[in-house]
C-alpha cells in the first residue's frame, strides 16, 4: 500500500493485471489486511478479485500456499507486492507449457549488482542453481513472476510457514523441473528508499 504518486503500489500492479486479462485476482494478505480490504472496496476492476488473510505469519510460500487453496485454474501467475515486471504474462505461461515445467520463473537480466542472489540455467532454460547475494557484473535474477503447476506443489510436504524461495525453489531445484524465462522488461523493487524514490518518477511515463 506504499504510496506511488498518491496511488498505493497495489494498484499499479491491479492496472497491469487487468492490461494482462486476468480474470481473477487472489491477494494473500497478512498483517494489516483491514488496511487493504478497505481500500479494495471502493476499487472497480474487470476482475473479480478475492483475498485470504493469514491467521499468524507464514513467510513467502506459506502466503502462496494459502491461495493456491482458492485458485480454480491448474496453472497459477504467482507475483511478488513490493515488485513491478512487466513482463507479457501469456508468453510466460505458453512457455511454461512447452517445457512441462512445475514452476516457471521470469528471469531479470541485470548489471553491476549485489542486492539479488543470482540464478543458473542452462541452454534449455532449465534452471541449475540459485546463489547468494555478492557483487556481479552481470546476471540473472528472480523478477518475482512465476507460474506455478498446483499438482506437484501440493504433492511436496511443505509446512503451513515456510520461505517460498529456500524452502521450495532452492530446496526442489534438484529435481530439474524449475524453468527460467529471460525478460528485459522493465523492473523495479520498491524495497530501498533509492528505488521507491525513482518509482515516482517511472511510473508518471510507464503506465
Amino acid at each position: 500500500m506504499a504510496a506511488v504518486n498518491e496511488r498505493p503500489f497495489l494498484h499499479y500492479i491491479f492496472q497491469y493485471l487487468e492490461e494482462q486479462h486476468c480474470e481473477r485476482v487472489i491477494l494473500s494478505l497478512g498483517y494489516k489486511h483491514d488496511i487493504v480490504t478497505s481500500w479494495l472496496q471502493n476499487e472497480k476492476f474487470s476482475s473479480e478479485v478475492d483475498f485470504v488473510i493469514e491467521d499468524t505469519p507464514r513467510g513467502t510460500g506459506g502466503g502462496i500456499q494459502l491461495a493456491l487453496q482458492e485458485a480454480k485454474s491448474d496453472m497459477v501467475a504467482v507475483l511478488n507486492g513490493d515488485t513491478f515486471f512487466k513482463i507479457d504474462l501469456s508468453r510466460l505461461f505458453s512457455f511454461h507449457k512447452e517445457k512441462k515445467a512445475t514452476t516457471s520463473l521470469a528471469l531479470k537480466p541485470m548489471l553491476q549488482f549485489d542486492r539479488y542472489g543470482a540464478v543458473h540455467i542452462d541452454e534449455n532454460d532449465r534452471i541449475l542453481a540459485f546463489e547468494e547475494k555478492v557483487f556481479r557484473e552481470e546476471g540473472l535474477i528472480n523478477g518475482g513472476v512465476y507460474i506455478i503447476s498446483k499438482k506437484p506443489f501440493f504433492e511436496k510436504s511443505l509446512p503451513e510457514t515456510f520461505s517460498f524461495e529456500k524452502d521450495y525453489l532452492e530446496a526442489f531445484v534438484g529435481e530439474r523441473q524449475f524453468y527460467g524465462q529471460r525478460n528485459d522488461a522493465y523492473f523495479i523493487d520498491i524495497g530501498i528508499p533509492e528505488d521507491y524514490a525513482k518509482a515516482q518518477l517511472d511510473f508518471l511515463k510507464l503506465l
